[in-house]
């Protein structure tokens, strides 16, 4: 039967006789495939007489693969596939709609191509149960299957595409706009014709629509591995074609990215594409992208363009002098008050961030990026593609919020406004990028890249940190000039024990004049603080500067004479309470930051018979720390040596 010599296949009686015996050989093979399955299964160790067994069927195969596609591609030339392309309009992108034989066949053509194609299916099926039983497939790592009779289709239209691709070479736009247009106009007519009969040869989870799609695709493909990113890898190579082919290979990624959606979308919700099962698997297959995935050494190459092109867009936008400017309105578009209510805080853009415009270009170029390490079908190259584009240009813009930082000396002496002000700009954008990252680290696509990595915890974790330590440290800095600019103004009070009062405030408050100079100048730099640095930083800001504060006052309260006179005692109080003030605005209860001035105005503040109890107490303890006798007073932050120093007086 093997043997039969083909005859034209428009002899129709032939054609069904032919037809007819290849169904004949393939039920044959199929019962041996079932012999075969069940020997595996119960006779595992006979394996040379299965090899035997499968060297026989392999040598009748290879006769009788060759003469069904043989018979499969005449009867398709003679129903005219493929199709004339008519190439007239394409370069407007108005290409006219191209007739599709398979809806035009009828009677005999239809009923003879419908039998040929299940028989180059059912053909199909043997040798997929025989690489399944062979172990050849990895089915947990298939990708989706490829029909045979659909990649019959794309042969020929892809013979006559390429002469026209050829063409195009400059214009790889036209090419893609081609292969889409075709792709659209058949995928309606393969799905109703050819679907049936892919039922009926009973190949479970094949679809004739993605099948169509994805041997569209890999046409497509194949033509720019051979023929369009080899020219582009060599003249990359040539110094003085750089710019060149930088340009040249973005555009064309553009249109492989654009072309990638495009395509998906051709394939619809009702196929196995939305099944989660084979979702991940025909992605891999239907993407052009994949070509990045099949070659590393051109995804490295591509890495590289991207992350200079980032370069140098950053460096363009870091040249124009209102880049780390924050507008009047900007910064005050959420009120003042509202930064003071930080239960209510909501920060989500830049302008909630007061970061500077320099902050959302570096995010959207980093976007940008993970975008496009996104766009390639499998995870492993999308690390590495992230991890060599975007990760290393957020390391780039980290090194430059530091020099800007760097470049901005604050004076410890004398710190400038002006410049407390500019160094909030980098504070504030380092806080913007560093929430961001955190957000996208819950995105599902950078969880899975996460977990490829074995990492668990935030995919950007090293850039994150980074931030923070940029924010802390810099943090750190303003608090430091901030108290040696007040121990400055405030060291005269300290060691004049005959300082002059004065009246301030809407409460009358009695402030000595050596202090009050230096709460001024204390709370005009909260003020230009509070405009310019994003909240969440102020409102940790403020919260230190005020525990350096205690703790500055309270040890040189606690470092001078043992006796203090009573004038300095009783300005004690009215200082305190213009210091408390000071950072009124900033909650309800600042008393509760100034633990140590609160307890130490409270003994001050003491009766003379409160002041005996205690002492009795003390006395009572005396050998121990005290903490008993201390905690019942309410005093949790002094010791019992600095609570004797202050009742002495």
């Amino acid at each position: 039967m093997l043997q039969v010599k083909l005859r034209n296949p428009r002899v129709s009686a032939d054609f069904a006789l032919k037809q007819e015996r290849f169904n004949n050989v393939i039920r044959a093979m199929n019962d041996i495939e079932e012999i075969l399955v069940e020997v595996t299964r119960c006779h595992s160790q006979w394996r040379s007489l299965m090899e035997s067994v499968d060297n026989r069927v392999e040598k009748s195969l290879s006769i009788l693969r060759p003469q069904i596609i043989a018979e499969h591609r005449a009867l398709l030339s003679s129903l005219g596939w493929p199709p004339k392309l008519s190439t007239s309009k394409v370069g407007n992108v108005e290409v006219s709609n191209i007739p599709n034989p398979l809806l035009l066949m009828e009677g005999d053509k239809r009923e003879s191509y419908s039998q040929s194609f299940i028989v180059l299916c059912a053909l199909q099926h043997i040798q997929t149960r025989q690489d399944k039983r062979k172990k050849l497939l990895d089915m947990s790592k298939q990708k989706a299957v490829r029909l045979w009779a659909i990649d019959e289709l794309v042969v020929p239209i892809a013979s006559r595409m390429e002469y026209h691709f050829l063409k195009w070479v400059e214009h790889p736009e036209f090419s893609f706009a081609l292969v889409y247009k075709v792709t659209r106009d058949f995928v309606d007519g393969v799905d109703d014709v050819l679907q049936p009969l892919i039922d009926k040869a009973r190949l479970a989870s094949c679809s004739a629509k993605e099948a169509w799609v994805s041997a569209m695709i890999q046409m497509l493909s194949s033509f720019l591995e051979k023929r369009v990113f080899p020219g582009l890898v060599e003249r990359y190579k040539e110094k003085h074609m750089k710019s060149e082919v930088i340009s040249s290979w973005l555009y064309l990624v553009d249109l492989m990215v654009a072309f990638d959606k495009r395509m998906r979308l051709l394939v619809g919700a009702d196929t196995a594409i939305f099944q989660e099962a084979s979702m991940e698997v025909f992605y891999q297959d239907i993407l052009v992208m994949e070509l990045f995935c099949k070659k590393p050494e051109w995804l490295k190459t591509w890495g590289k363009i991207e992350l200079k092109d980032a370069y140098r867009k950053l460096k363009e936008e870091i040249k124009d002098e209102k880049a780390w400017s924050v507008s009047e309105n900007e910064r005050t578009k959420a009120g003042l008050e509202s930064n003071r209510q930080s239960a209510k805080y909501a920060l989500s853009t830049r302008e909630d961030y007061k970061a500077p415009i320099l902050a959302e270009t570096a995010l959207s170029m980093t976007q940008k990026l993970i975008d496009r390490g996104l766009s390639l079908p499998s995870i492993p190259p999308r690390v590495q593609f992230v991890r060599a584009t975007a990760a290393k240009f957020l390391w780039y813009f980290i090194k430059v919020l530091f020099l800007q930082l760097k470049k901005t000396e604050l004076s410890y002496d004398s710190p400038d406004e002006d410049r407390l002000i500019k160094v909030c700009g980098p504070i504030n954008a380092a806080q913007y990028i560093e929430s961001k990252l955190r957000e996208w680290s819950d995105d599902l696509n950078i969880v899975e890249m996460s977990v490829t990595e074995n990492n668990h915890s935030c995919f950007f974790e090293d850039e994150v940190k980074a931030l923070v330590d940029i924010e802390t440290d810099w943090l750190m800095e303003i608090i430091t000039v901030l108290l040696h600019q007040f121990e400055t103004h405030s060291s005269d009070y300290f060691h004049n024990e005959e300082e002059e009062n004065l009246t301030v405030g809407s409460d009358n408050v009695s402030v000595s004049s050596g202090f009050a100079e230096a709460l001024d100048s204390l709370r005009t730099r909260l003020c230009a603080l509070e405009l310019n640095l994003n909240p969440k930083d102020f409102l940790g800001m403020w919260r230190s500067l005020a525990e350096g504060l205690d703790h500055y006052i309270s040890r040189k309260i606690f470092s001078g004479e043992s006796f203090f006179p009573r004038k300095w005692i009783d300005g004690l109080g009215g200082n305190a309470r213009a210091l408390l003030m000071v950072f009124k605005p900033y909650c309800v209860r600042p008393e509760a930051f100034f633990p140590c001035v609160r307890e130490i105005l409270r003994l001050v503040g003491m009766s003379e018979e409160e002041r005996k109890l205690m002492r009795g107490e003390l006395r009572k303890e005396s050998g121990r720390n005290g903490k008993n006798c201390l905690s019942l007073f309410g005093l949790t932050h002094l010791s019992a040596q600095q609570v004797e120093q202050i009742l002495m007086c």
